[in-house]
């Protein structure tokens, strides 16, 4: 949680603070930090920092009865610890990502050897269970799934971005990185005066989304604004025309809900788990060849409008509920706790 534009932070942050809310003196709770973390729970736990010494040696490995990691990273590495583990894989996206084969090969045995160290892996949608028994067989068995929540983003009174576009937008979201795919939205802005905002941490990947921007002639129409505040992102949630995001390497796709909580038309990928996480209240880009994804862009803002579309994404969102995620994980810790 040292990092605040990331999926990572805001999973710690909304799951950190329902497990204290929902468990109610049934566990005795520890929660590990980096010491720079930017969000400490106010107090409300006991805290133990991160160390580069916790890769060699942690003081504390039979303090606990049971370990939850809540990444695939496992910074605090599951031999160091005694106790029953769980470790919750948010993706595999390197299979997905056309990296190198020695590269591919290294995640998947680390990832590999972690798993088995832990008595209980969560994935947050099925599609990556499913990825994981594909890759890691020896994971059949041990997968549980518990899909993410999703906060309801509230526009603070009177606060405006410092860029506000002048006519209709898109917005997107994510590390302006190719599997986000960002480069295939310049497209969308043909034929019409739209602009697109796209917010996140920049890459070398820009160059490839404004060099599509000027073969489409519309350079003046998008905006790469960098990193957001929440109540910037909320503003533009809340503000744009529809949310799009074509990312083909995804665990679960946090925006899409986001961005239904506001009642906004979603189009995005059917890539890894974004079908079924956005379910049919999102519309699909079955390819990304332009004129395809302007007709069905064309098509589902038609749609959207004459079938209270509106309504049926906030409905959607409701069912991604972060006091209903910690439930089940209480669950699944007085589970492993039992076995």
């Amino acid at each position: 949680m040292k990092y605040p534009n990331s999926g990572f932070f805001y999973f710690g942050k909304s799951l950190g603070d329902c497990l204290l809310h929902q468990n109610n003196g049934r566990f005795d709770l520890t929660y590990y930090l980096h010491r720079r973390a930017i969000y400490q729970f106010e107090g409300r736990v006991k805290v133990e920092y991160l160390s580069k010494l916790h890769k060699i040696l942690f003081l504390g490995s039979r303090r606990y009865d049971l370990a939850h990691f809540t990444d695939q990273y496992l910074r605090l590495r599951p031999h160091r610890v005694k106790g029953k583990k769980i470790v919750t894989v948010h993706d595999i996206n390197f299979m997905h990502e056309n990296l190198p084969a020695k590269k591919v090969n290294k995640k998947l045995n680390r990832l590999t050897r972690f798993i088995g160290m832990c008595d209980k892996v969560v994935t947050i949608s099925h599609f990556v269970a499913q990825d994981i028994v594909k890759h890691i067989p020896s994971a059949q068995g041990k997968i549980e799934v518990i899909y993410n929540g999703a906060d309801k983003l509230v526009v603070a009174e009177g606060h405006v971005p410092a860029y506000t576009p002048a006519n209709p937008f898109l917005f997107t979201i994510g590390h302006v990185a190719p599997k986000k795919n960002f480069a295939v939205l310049p497209a969308l802005l043909h034929g019409n005066n739209y602009e697109l905002v796209i917010a996140g941490i920049e890459t070398p990947y820009k160059d490839e989304i404004l060099a599509e921007a000027k073969k489409w002639n519309c350079e003046d129409r998008i905006k790469i604004v960098g990193t957001v505040s929440d109540e910037d992102k909320a503003w533009y949630y809340k503000n744009c025309l529809a949310f799009v995001f074509p990312s083909i390497a995804e665990g679960f796709g946090l925006p899409v809900i986001e961005a239904m909580h506001f009642g906004k038309p979603v189009f995005c990928s059917t890539h890894t788990s974004l079908p079924e996480v956005a379910g049919d209240a999102a519309y699909y880009f079955k390819s990304f060849d332009a004129e395809d994804m302007q007709q069905t862009f064309a098509e589902g803002l038609r749609h959207f409008a004459e079938n209270n579309g509106a309504e049926k994404a906030i409905a959607h969102a409701a069912k991604y509920n972060w006091d209903e995620t910690a439930k089940q994980y209480l669950a699944l810790y007085a589970e492993v706790l039992a076995g």
